[in-house]
């Protein structure tokens, strides 16, 4: 197989995933929706999402632009370059437009998302009236519409600009438009989403006492929209940059391996297909059986396009790549595939409320609410030793599968990348799983303020406690693959810091050494270690300072509204919150919180960078990855448990809905919420975008630093 053929084979499987994505947005905008309440309420909601999704836009695109011309004038390599002043400025303007064709394409997977969430929750919610399966149908099929086009674009992106330039580095640029703009997207809609959350809960089922989606509530649409502007469109831009990142990382090291053959890069290219090609089978197969639950169907078709892709990637190797490197490079995949699945099991055991740790924390419940705290913080942390150690076992297992390939460190850390290309490679089912998570707590609400009676409401109920449980695995799958992405990312850097020192010692340029690895015991190292391991902390206690203050404001406007609309309380007919003014506090709050936390990761890396140069920055990048994984796992599992634990105890154990153990938990939950939406799942990003900045850097680090 040329490699012609490989991206004929990418391009053409995401052009199929773009037709499946169109044939269930049409099959989901048919259903039937006759409600007037859910549809006047699902138009607010629609349209508060892409308000807020349009200045968001309007505000990342004015950094896009200032990022742009600065990767023009610096990017490989400074424009003015004498050593390469016949070809600079045309990798810098390839470079250049693949960083804005990579924050077009993430912004462009977030509206589609939005578009079709914001529709698909109000055919679940009418479909509830009509039994289970159907509503969960809609909610699924609106989430993989998300799913087809989000990896779909990404692979379609890598394939067209890797074609078309020939060069990894654009095809890093790419990534990082990806990146960049994904860090602010998840940032800004965690805030959004979590200061009407939180602010909801707090005043309306703790101080007064009403149910979760009561529309008496000012703050209800603002959560709503929250749901989907942080979950949907958030998570998507988060997924895209983690998909887009693993192939980027797995192309720079599979160009330093390639000789004339480019039988590795073609190796990234058919089997990143068929991950996608597996995904498309397992969405169009989801289904929910008779006497199945939801949570049974959604792990069901993700078992099976996990069984699928180990099939089709064996046939692969055999037609395909039928000798050793082959085989070893599809069996690193595997190990990645293997660990994100056991990653995603130890998620499901620690957020279940099935399982021991979300019926402890409930029970702790009943002594208040600093023993739900205390109880779901030790079961946050406990729940990071498990992935922590499949993330390690899979580098190294990965590494020293791959290591006799070349005997270098450099097939040993492609080998890695291709483990995180495999746990990737099914990240379409994982994006539908997740993106019907919100659909379907948005179906809840429109149930309730669309008054459509209790067995609706108990069939969203279940709909949206599966949601929660999936979620967390897929949280935990995507920080899994994230890891493994950024290790390789490490070994991306080292490798185009090496091919800077050998153009820079060719040149005949004194004092430039190749790497081979970072010592710790080097005080350059270790202050980059130090720096690293403290950025993911502080990145997350500005997003969560950017929560607390802006829900603040929230809890306060929400009981002027209490206050001063006479009837609101009592839920007088005809009598309807400003719910506009708790949408505009979430939008503008988020707004001027997101750019700050997104910012401070950037300008540290480049300080680290030109104060101690790359040796600096391998200390940075490894402490960030180890730092970075620990704080988002812990996050996204004790946010999830919390969650998970209040639902418990709402559905009629330990005392049911407005017993001390409710509010309990629900003092839990709201700790949890930035925990789990806001911060935990933006590290990831953040992680990947430092890295991706040291890459593209890396020229410049190795030739102007102090140290």
């Amino acid at each position: 197989m040329n490699i012609e053929i490989a991206f004929i084979l990418s391009i053409s499987i995401s052009v199929l995933a773009f037709l499946v994505a169109l044939y269930f947005y049409f099959w989901v905008k048919k259903q039937p929706s006759s409600n007037k309440e859910i549809a006047r309420v699902g138009e607010f909601i629609k349209a508060g999402a892409n308000t807020f999704l349009k200045k968001e836009y309007m505000l990342l695109a004015i950094f896009a632009g200032v990022a742009a011309i600065l990767i023009f004038v610096f990017l490989p390599h400074p424009i003015w370059s004498e050593a390469t002043a016949s070809w600079t400025w045309k990798r810098n303007l390839a470079m250049m437009l693949s960083y804005l064709f990579g924050t077009v394409l993430s912004a462009m997977a977030g509206k589609v998302g939005i578009t079709v969430a914001t529709i698909a929750n109000m055919k679940s919610a009418e479909a509830a009236t009509k039994g289970i399966r159907p509503s969960f149908l809609a909610g699924f099929r609106g989430g993989a519409v998300m799913g087809m086009a989000v990896v779909g674009t990404s692979l379609l992106g890598v394939s067209v600009v890797y074609m078309l330039s020939g060069h990894v580095s654009s095809v890093l640029g790419f990534s990082f438009g990806a990146s960049s703009l994904a860090l602010f997207a998840k940032a800004g809609g965690g805030i959004f989403t979590k200061t009407a959350d939180i602010s909801a809960d707090l005043v309306g089922k703790v101080e007064m006492g009403i149910p979760e989606d009561d529309p008496r509530n000012p703050a209800v649409i603002a959560d709503n929209v929250g749901d989907n502007v942080g979950d949907v469109a958030g998570m998507g831009a988060d997924l895209f940059d983690s998909h887009v990142a693993s192939i980027s990382a797995s192309l720079v090291m599979a160009y330093a391996l390639d000789k004339s053959d480019n039988k590795f890069t073609i190796m990234i290219f058919v089997y990143a297909a068929l991950g996608l090609l597996c995904s498309i089978i397992g969405v169009l197969l989801a289904r929910m059986g008779k006497k199945g639950t939801p949570t049974q169907a959604l792990n069901l078709s993700t078992y099976i396009t996990t069984a699928l892709y180990a099939g089709f990637t064996a046939l692969a190797s055999v037609l395909f790549f039928n000798y050793e490197a082959g085989w070893r490079i599809w069996g690193a995949m595997m190990v990645g595939l293997f660990v994100g699945t056991i990653i995603g099991l130890v998620s499901d055991y620690f957020t279940n409320d099935n399982k021991k740790p979300v019926r402890y924390v409930a029970d702790a419940s009943k002594s208040g609410p600093a023993f739900t705290i205390l109880s779901g913080t030790s079961y946050g942390f406990l729940s990071v030793f498990p992935p922590m150690i499949g993330i390690a076992v899979s580098a190294l297992a990965a590494y020293k599968i791959c290591y006799p390939i070349t005997s270098t460190p450099v097939s040993g850390m492609f080998g890695i990348s291709m483990a995180a290309v495999g746990m990737l490679a099914i990240v379409g089912m994982i994006i539908s799983n997740d993106a019907y998570g919100p659909i379907v707590d948005n179906a809840r609400g429109l149930v309730e303020m669309g008054g459509l009676g209790e067995e609706a409401l108990e069939i969203t109920d279940s709909l949206d406690s599966a949601g929660n449980t999936v979620k967390a695995v897929t949280k935990g799958f995507a920080i899994g693959a994230a890891g493994l992405t950024i290790i390789a990312l490490l070994g991306a850097f080292m490798s185009e810091v090496n091919e800077a020192a050998a153009a820079a010692i060719e040149a005949g340029k004194t004092g430039i050494e190749m790497i081979t690895g970072f010592d710790i015991l080097n005080p350059i190292v270790f202050f980059g270690l130090l720096v690293g391991a403290a950025l993911p902390a502080v990145f997350s206690a500005m997003l969560m300072l950017g929560v607390d203050r802006n829900a603040q404001r929230m809890v306060e406007e929400i009981h002027r509204q209490f206050k001063t609309i006479a009837g609101l309380k009592e839920g007088k007919k005809g009598v309807v919150p400003e719910y506009d003014k708790c949408i505009e506090i979430a939008t503008v709050g988020a707004l001027k919180e997101l750019i700050p936390a997104g910012l401070i990761a950037i300008v540290a890396t480049l300080l680290v960078g030109f104060v101690g140069g790359v040796q600096a920055i391998g200390g940075f990048l490894a402490g960030n990855i180890i730092s970075g994984l620990l704080l988002a796992l812990f996050m996204s599992n004790a946010g999830g448990l919390w969650d998970n634990a209040k639902k418990y105890i709402e559905s009629g154990h330990n005392g049911g809905k407005g017993s001390d153990a409710h509010k309990s938990a629900v003092v839990g939950d709201t700790v949890g919420d930035p925990y789990k939406d806001t911060a935990g799942p933006s590290i990831n990003t953040q992680v990947t975008v430092v890295s991706l900045v040291a890459s593209m850097m890396a020229t410049l680090f190795l030739t102007y630093s102090i140290f």
